[in-house]
């Protein structure tokens, strides 16, 4: 991250500073589903936060001095991000809270990875794994699993539809 930072230090900063607004931001919006003003006015907010880590992440992922595996994971991780917030809105422009909850509940989801990677990434320097092959893996995973559990596991959320 110290070299990634010296590459690009305003947007790595920006970056990480967004997206753990965003990441603390999470399970208060959830939380406040049953108060719309506060939910809706906190989401936007959140969907903010969201974006900017998201277009910032893109870059990182490309300045980053990680293997190509591991940057392909975050830039990745960054398009889905998106993605699931555009989606998110669209269905709460239609008026489709069910669907609006889904799409917002995988977004927190692949939020969520930023924490997943650093136990998986610390886990593996304490169990003495290959760091360059664990870190890689992690990238992917760390998002990954949230995702896919949120969105194929029944009773969690019901799978997503377009």
């Amino acid at each position: 991250m110290f070299i990634l930072d010296s590459r690009a230090p305003v947007v790595f900063r920006v970056h990480m500073l967004s997206s753990a607004f965003a990441l603390l931001l999470v399970p208060l919006v959830i939380g406040l589903r049953q108060r719309p003003p506060l939910h809706r006015n906190l989401g936007r907010l959140l969907g903010f936060f969201v974006v900017v880590g998201a277009v910032t992440a893109l870059p990182v992922a490309i300045l980053s001095h990680s293997s190509l595996v591991a940057r392909a994971g975050f830039f990745v991780q960054g398009i889905v991000w998106l993605g699931l917030l555009g989606a998110g809105l669209r269905a709460i422009w239609n008026r489709d809270r069910a669907t609006h909850a889904r799409f917002m509940v995988a977004m927190a989801a692949v939020t969520t990875g930023a924490v997943w990677f650093r136990l998986m990434t610390g886990s593996a320097i304490l169990l003495e794994l290959p760091f360059e092959e664990s870190y890689a893996a992690a990238s992917w995973l760390a998002w990954l699993i949230p995702l896919s559990i949120v969105t194929r596991w029944p009773g969690v959320v019901p799978a997503l539809k377009a």
